[in-house]
């Protein structure tokens, strides 16, 4: 067939990817210049089933409701006119319960592992490399307290498939010697060794550039989706700013965006977009910086080593479109980063960016037709995108091949 994906992220891009693989000739439509130059161009870093437990819980509630009006927060809230953020907290809200953190957390889980091994499939295909680190990552807590309550979630993962080590501060000062400095400081965390890192946007560049130049995939660069050219039941072409583009069948990946153009041709599409924020950091001396990827679970701030930088991250933040930022924006995590690894870094030197995660109240993205007979979905991954891309990519390009999944597609495949 021919197919259109709409966007170039690393979840188009991987779709595109594995579709022109099975023999479909592939057009993906971008607005920018270049590929991953949105959510995908500068997340945490972390490929993390560990971190595939729902956003939506009963203490997320709470959290939540207290964003509304203390902006201190790991999560912030800017309140606004905007039905469709209200429309969006109300179905949150419903997907706050134990009941539903789990199974959402399952779903997720069953994705993020398939996922992960689907990128080190593509790495070993390709031979692409993107600054990873197969070594594992870590989620710590500076309190007992914090520690005794933040690890019933890992737990739970475990008991699904997660591989996880437990760990005092000493086991973890053995496992990351970068946190030595701080020893004092941690009361002990969460090991997934299976767990890794990588730039996720150079991963796409290269991906890009190999589905070019060895599948013939079709990258229009530049071009921005105006709308879909719908006739009966099915998708006639894409309008986009370059004129119309037919096929046999369109996917839409467009991130943040997606709901936007889902809304238009009443597909219920509860794609939300929240703002995080990344410092990219050259090491000073890279024997004071971290080996693996971590998680500061009391100071909700990831980081990654991508080659020799230093990846920061932080903040959940619900602004709409908003896509700037200022140095301020930015304090904590430089604060946070100079006292886990002290000597490190300059943040003077630092890269510094926002983006938008595309996520579902529930934390699940969506994947498969939507509506129309030719319109697939492959969106709302959040914050977990760069570690479920790959696996989405194949379960779609398996859907639209009517061949059975590699996984279990309870939970995934798209029922709106």
């Amino acid at each position: 067939m021919r197919i259109t994906v709409l966007g170039a992220g690393v979840v188009g891009t991987a779709a595109a990817y594995y579709l022109a693989a099975d023999g479909h000739e592939v057009t993906v439509i971008e607005r920018h210049p270049a590929p991953a130059r949105g959510t995908s161009q500068s997340n945490a870093g972390l490929v993390s089933p560990g971190d595939a437990t729902a956003w939506a819980s009963p203490a997320a509630l709470k959290t939540f409701l207290r964003a509304l009006w203390n902006h201190d927060l790991g999560i912030k809230v800017r309140l606004r006119f905007d039905p469709y953020f209200l429309a969006w907290s109300l179905r949150f809200l419903r997907q706050c319960t134990v009941a539903r953190l789990r199974a959402n957390s399952r779903v997720k889980l069953r994705l993020a592992l398939y996922s992960r091994d689907c990128i080190n499939a593509i790495s070993a295909d390709t031979r692409i490399h993107y600054d990873e680190r197969k070594k594992g990552i870590l989620y710590f807590f500076r309190s007992q307290h914090s520690l005794d309550t933040g690890t019933d979630n890992y737990r739970y993962l475990a008991e699904h498939g997660l591989p996880i080590e437990i760990v005092g501060r000493d086991r973890l000062i053995e496992l990351e010697p970068g946190l030595a400095g701080v020893k004092e400081k941690i009361a002990g965390g969460v090991y997934s060794p299976i767990d890794q890192t990588g730039d996720s946007r150079l991963f796409v560049e290269k991906l890009a550039a190999h589905a070019t130049e060895k599948l013939g995939v079709k990258f229009l660069y530049g071009t921005t989706v105006e709308g879909l050219d719908i006739e009966g039941d099915r998708v006639r072409a894409v309008m986009t700013s370059a004129g119309p583009i037919a096929g046999d069948a369109v996917v839409i990946s467009m991130g943040p965006e997606s709901g936007l153009l889902g809304r238009r041709y009443g597909i219920d599409l509860p794609v939300y977009p929240v703002k995080g924020y990344t410092a990219t950091i050259p090491l000073e001396d890279e024997s004071k910086g971290p080996t693996m990827g971590g998680a500061d679970e009391d100071q909700l701030i990831a980081y990654s080593r991508l080659g020799n930088r230093l990846r920061l991250a932080s903040t959940a933040e619900f602004t709409g479109f908003d896509r700037t930022h200022r140095l301020s924006d930015f304090a904590a995590m430089f604060r946070t980063g100079k006292d886990l690894f002290p000597g490190a870094f300059d943040e003077k030197k630092a890269v510094l960016w926002a983006g938008l995660r595309p996520m579902m109240p529930n934390s699940v993205p969506v994947i498969g037709q939507a509506r129309y007979k030719n319109l697939y979905l492959d969106t709302g991954h959040g914050h977990v995108g760069w570690t479920m891309a790959c696996g989405s990519g194949k379960f779609l390009a398996d859907l639209i091949a009517g061949r059975k999944p590699e996984i279990d597609p309870q939970g995934l495949v798209y029922g709106g």
